[in-house]
């Protein structure tokens, strides 16, 4: 899923301040300094995401015979290959 710069930082600052709620959560760094850091975080994984999603679409697109997207085998093979990228990466 594609999200703006701006829902990004939203999620970021959402985060932050529910760490910060808990009473046994204490930050090592300020929170802008920690919001940063997830900020990071949540683009690399929204960036992996992107890239596994177009190898998905590729190897779909690469089978002998057309696949229509959105078809019952389409979606099948897409969760599959998905799956598939996950387990590559150990997720």
């Amino acid at each position: 899923m594609r999200l703006s710069r701006d829902k990004v930082n939203k999620l970021s600052h959402v985060v932050v301040e529910r760490l910060a709620e808990h009473p046994e959560v204490h930050f090592a760094d300020d929170r802008n300094t920690i919001r940063l850091e997830v900020r990071k975080i949540l683009e690399d994984l929204l960036h992996a995401e992107e890239k596994i999603d177009a190898g998905v679409r590729a190897k779909i697109a690469s089978q002998k015979r057309s696949i229509l997207e959105g078809s019952g085998e389409w979606d099948i093979l897409y969760r599959k290959y998905y799956q598939e990228e996950l387990k590559k990466l150990g997720v």
